[in-house]
């Protein structure tokens, strides 16, 4: 054997959680710092002091988030604090209101949770019309609690609680091409009348323009701070594209390193420096909290008629512009959603995944969202896909 192969010493690893009944928890490197008085003692053991019947059920629902809601229901990682706060919340809310609103007189202990309860909820969520993506997450969420105590697979498919094909199927490919000049969007005048209305929401776009951000990551960028050379970034010298990189933290903490390699991107920076109050300034105005700048880009696309109602595009299409236009440029040939043509397997693959990494994904197939689905995608797709953590779509 070559003295550089260490495929028998350093095996190669997989990020899928194991799924390890009948005791509850995980790996003590994901576990979550707890109290005093529980140290020492694994999740099991905690639980057991909370005797079925006689601790209130919500005091038994606050120690399992407690103990477990850092954590993905699938991969050893965890998640992120939006993902935290909307599974502790439904949760909550989950079994208040299987009394006030599905008829049971009390609310279950979590851990005598049965398919009676959620059937229920399922219907009280169908008669609310809530959107099939919105039962998914929560079903996914269920799924979640069900592990935390041991129960893999207690929560079913949607189908089992009476739910059809075309009620909860989510489409992981990209049905329609969302980009805003598909929309007879004028892009460069549009972002110009913008900046001259908002020079924040302006620039922001500007570094969407150019880099494919997401809404809260060009809101976030801090142009000065998060610009550096090449060498600090940590990339191996091979993978130097050019002299400049911004650093990008998207979803997940992951963090990842887009060189200014264009006029353009250059142009976005410099503009971006321009609108900044300080050196260590943000892109949303400093009078305002991230979920007000937030709040903000969005009415001001919604003034510029960038609804889907209006002009049948969101913001978010200008992400998907950026990156339909990345895999043109790369294969020479449309992708799937524009009706672009056969391209080989290797092209669209190498494509596919650039587009990825530049959007800030892990997984190739998120490329899907944007592009559409090639043969070589659905081929892919037969097989099970893996499991996604709720709040982390792919097209986000």
């Amino acid at each position: 054997m070559p003295a550089n192969d260490h495929r028998e010493t350093h095996p190669a690893t997989s990020r899928r959680r194991r799924q390890e009944a009948p005791s509850p928890g995980r790996s003590s490197r994901y576990q979550p710092t707890r109290r005093q008085g529980w140290a020492g003692k694994s999740p099991k053991e905690i639980l057991a002091g909370y005797t079925p019947g006689k601790a209130a059920p919500e005091k038994v629902l606050e120690v399992l988030i407690e103990l477990f809601n850092t954590l993905h229901t699938s991969l050893e990682k965890t998640v992120s604090h939006k993902t935290r706060h909307e599974r502790a919340h439904f949760l909550r809310r989950f079994f208040r209101d299987l009394r006030l609103k599905a008829g049971f007189k009390t609310m279950p202990d979590p851990r005598n949770l049965g398919q009676k309860h959620i059937r229920a909820m399922v219907q009280v969520w169908k008669q609310g019309r809530l959107a099939p993506a919105t039962i998914q997450t929560y079903l996914s969420f269920l799924r979640g609690l069900g592990m935390w105590m041991g129960k893999h697979g207690f929560v079913r498919s949607p189908a089992y609680y009476g739910l059809v094909v075309d009620e909860y199927q989510r489409h992981e490919y990209a049905q329609r091409d969302k980009s805003w000049s598909a929309q007879g969007i004028d892009i460069d005048s549009l972002i110009n009348e913008v900046c001259a209305f908002d020079g924040h929401v302006g620039a922001c776009l500007r570094l969407i323009r150019a880099f494919g951000l997401r809404r809260k990551e060009a809101i976030q960028f801090r142009p000065f701070e998060h610009v550096l050379p090449f060498e600090e970034t940590g990339l191996p010298p091979d993978d130097k594209a050019a002299d400049r990189y911004v650093r990008i933290k998207g979803k997940g903490g992951r963090v990842r390193w887009l060189a200014v390699d264009s006029p353009a991107r250059a142009a976005a920076v410099a503009f971006a420096q321009d609108k900044a109050s300080s050196q260590d300034a943000h892109m949303g105005d400093p009078a305002r909290d991230l979920k007000q700048n937030l709040r903000r880009f969005d009415y001001v696309m919604e003034k510029f008629g960038i609804t889907l109602r209006e002009r049948g595009a969101t913001g978010h299409g200008l992400r998907h512009e950026v990156l339909i236009e990345t895999y043109t440029g790369l294969t020479g040939a449309k992708p799937p959603v524009r009706g672009g043509g056969p391209v080989s397997k290797e092209a669209d693959m190498a494509a596919r995944q650039s587009v990825s990494a530049l959007a800030g994904h892990a997984r190739i197939r998120a490329s899907g969202a944007y592009l559409g689905s090639s043969a070589v995608m659905r081929s892919k797709g037969r097989k099970a896909p893996p499991a996604q953590e709720p709040g982390d779509p792919v097209s986000a």
